[in-house]
């Protein structure tokens, strides 16, 4: 049979409106070095924190700082608000959802109050990192420049099972 749909991999999209940059631009040496995985980062704008893509919340962190979501084909994307912010207990986030809730891309998943997190001496930068490289063959290079939540910023193409 011919491969007329042929997968074109999982889109990612902007988290949050702001400035896109590569995740080894990032000013923590746990994203920059991709320790934690590969992804992107965003200098925000806005504190309006948008899901990157459909799936189901996996993790919410009691300290609010940073979320998981694992999509449909079993990869695991952490998006986690700000550097060192889970030391500020919660404060500058509110969140809109919670554990086991299906979310789809575009849906806005929380707040950050930027002023506050840039008050306290943190960056508020915003890191969509996938935690799972094993299951990824290729993930397309970050463009840098203004993104606004929703606009696309990454494909995934996974590895053939």
């Amino acid at each position: 049979m011919f491969n007329f749909f042929k997968n074109k991999g999982l889109e990612v999209d902007a988290a949050v409106d702001g400035g896109l940059i590569p995740i080894s631009e990032v000013n923590d040496d746990v994203f920059s070095t991709k320790m934690l995985g590969d992804g992107y980062a965003i200098k925000p704008i806005s504190g309006d924190i948008h899901s990157p893509v459909e799936g189901d919340i996996s993790t919410l962190f009691p300290t609010k700082h940073a979320i998981g979501i694992k999509t449909k084909e079993g990869l695991e994307i952490l998006v986690h608000l700000g550097i060192d912010t889970v030391e500020l207990n919660g404060a500058p986030f509110q969140m809109k959802i919670q554990k086991g809730d299906h979310v789809i891309a575009g849906q806005l998943l929380g707040t950050m109050d930027l002023k506050q997190v840039v008050d306290s001496g943190r960056d508020d930068s915003v890191i969509v990192v996938y935690t799972n490289m094993d299951l990824i063959e290729s993930i397309s290079p970050v463009q840098k420049g203004s993104v606004n939540s929703g606009d696309r910023v990454q494909t995934i193409t996974f590895k053939k099972k």
